[in-house]
């Protein structure tokens, strides 16, 4: 715990009690202890906050199990007793190719639609057999789809964008200009009174937003009525936060987004990198717009290097950068890359809002599943780990226009959170 707090923030962590066992997770790779790391970062930047407004949080304390559970959250939420719906599209999926293996990702879809389109027929498997993993990896791409192949971790190593991942921080840092010093509210809530605006889609982003609101933030997911949304992690991952509709392909829905910065604190994003700055909105303009805010960025493979802008999911960065390699393709036991990466943001998130409070400035923070998938592979390894999560202790009920919810608990803080909103059901106004 303290080389990952050291490198979000490179400050000296302050005890945290780590409490269960060590595993309760499947497979090679440490994930039950990035889980119970990542949750205990955002704990500990909560408690600074806390700390910085005079009130003694007391011991920062994450059980392993309690944060592998929520790693895993999207697998166990229920709507009135039932899954909202199924995690995966039937197009999506790892197929054998003529050299290996691809994973194709059609959860959204116009993703399906550019899979179909770029080898020319529905029957996917029997197209990608005919031809060489990366050939179908590039094809994909190229039509506007989603798909990694599977490639070792030396491979990957050796590649420009696995060297570019491998020689960038964990998180980086970007002083945006200066700004005020901006006072904290008196809430005893580590987030309380500040308003964050989200524009992020899948898991990695909204994660980050609900740990958040978790702490007493006021978070405004936006989105678009023509955009596709995953129920499941829609309902999910939604806790606690409003949702608004805004298009910002018009003149006016520009104009509504920039209305919405004027009085936000942090603007997190999750688009693909310059999307939304070829809008206008840049973190350089978001700053000038609104000093002081913090701007925080998601993408899938990194900042810098050939596949900077190149689409991508947690399933996609596993194969491409050799965590699933194997005879066949062998995924984490959870969306670890995702959650890991939106809990991280959340804890550079709320030490950017403390320096912001003693410091003044504007700041940029900027992760990647990539690189967070590099963190976790210096965790090393463990042996003959195997399933052994039972969650049901950890799981709350919560009403919502969705019906009643059936959730995770949120780790490290104490207070419920409101249920999901339908997506676009409130008006795009703070409240």
């Amino acid at each position: 715990m303290d080389g990952l707090w050291r490198a979000l923030t490179g400050e000296e962590p302050r005890p945290v009690a780590m409490t269960g066992p060590e595993s309760v997770l499947p497979g090679p790779f440490r994930v039950t202890e990035a889980a119970a790391q990542s949750v205990a970062a955002a704990t500990l930047a909560a408690a600074e906050l806390v700390r910085l407004k005079g009130i003694d949080p007391g011991e920062v304390s994450v059980d392993r199990r309690h944060a592998a559970a929520v790693f895993r959250s999207e697998r166990y939420v229920r709507v009135d007793g039932e899954p909202p719906a199924a995690l995966w599209e039937p197009l999506s999926g790892d197929y054998r190719a003529a050299d290996g293996w691809v994973r194709l990702h059609c959860n959204y879809p116009h993703h399906a639609e550019a899979a179909c389109r770029a080898l020319g027929t529905r029957d996917l498997a029997a197209a990608v057999a005919t031809r060489t993993a990366w050939d179908v990896q590039e094809a994909v791409v190229a039509a506007g789809g989603a798909a990694a192949a599977m490639r070792r971790p030396d491979e990957w190593l050796a590649s420009p964008q696995g060297q570019a991942v491998a020689a960038a921080p964990l998180v980086e840092w970007d002083f945006l200009g200066a700004a005020p010093v901006r006072e904290l509210s008196t809430s005893d809530r580590p987030l309380g009174g500040v308003r964050v605006l989200e524009l992020t889609h899948v898991i990695a982003g909204p994660a980050a937003g609900r740990v958040l609101a978790a702490h007493g933030a006021e978070v405004l997911h936006i989105s678009a009525a023509h955009q596709p949304v995953l129920r499941p992690l829609v309902v999910d991952l939604g806790m606690g936060k409003r949702s608004a509709h805004v298009d910002l392909r018009t003149a006016e829905g520009r104009d509504t987004l920039w209305r919405l910065v004027s009085e936000a604190d942090v603007f997190l994003q999750s688009y693909r990198p310059d999307a939304l700055a070829r809008l206008g909105f840049s973190a350089e303009r978001l700053a000038r717009a609104r000093p002081g805010i913090v701007v925080a960025e998601l993408d899938a493979y990194g900042w810098r290097g050939p596949w900077a802008g190149r689409r991508g999911f947690d399933s996609l960065v596993q194969m491409a950068s050799g965590i699933a390699a194997g005879e066949e393709p062998r995924p984490l036991p959870a969306q670890a890359l995702d959650h890991g990466t939106g809990w991280l943001t959340a804890a550079a998130i709320m030490t950017a809002l403390r320096r912001g409070a003693t410091e003044g400035g504007s700041r940029r923070v900027r992760l990647s599943l990539a690189r967070t998938g590099h963190w976790l592979d210096s965790l090393g390894r463990e042996e003959g780990a195997v399933d052994e999560l039972d969650p049901s202790d950890l799981l709350v009920e919560t009403d919502s226009p969705w019906g009643r919810i059936t959730h995770v608990l949120m780790p490290g803080a104490p207070l419920g959170m409101a249920g999901s909103r339908l997506p676009g059901m409130d008006r795009p106004d703070w409240n």
